[in-house]
């Protein structure tokens, strides 16, 4: 029965997926002389999602390479409020 190994395949890699959804925040940066003030959101690692201090630690870590200052961490969250904050975010929408 070739059939049992074909369904056995399936049902192993439709099992398989990601361990963890995606997870996002959107924060407020800024730089100064002169001041400009920016509105973002970025993809984090698994690993800092289920804290604020790590994802702010990490956002900070990758917007300076810009020359962004870390103001705030607004919320973290998953796949799902992508879509309401891409215009909001404009050019800043998963840029860093």
């Amino acid at each position: 029965m070739i059939l049992r190994p074909i369904l056995a395949c399936l049902l192993l890699a439709a099992l398989s997926g990601p361990a963890a959804a995606a997870c996002y925040a959107d924060y407020k940066a800024k730089q100064d002389n002169p001041l400009k003030l920016h509105y973002g959101v970025i993809e984090l690692p698994d690993a800092v999602c289920g804290s604020r201090d790590a994802a702010a630690r990490e956002i900070d870590r990758r917007i300076r390479r810009g020359g962004w200052q870390l103001l705030n961490v607004m919320s973290i969250f998953g796949a799902e409020g992508l879509g309401d904050r891409k215009a909001s975010a404009g050019g800043f929408f998963l840029k860093y």
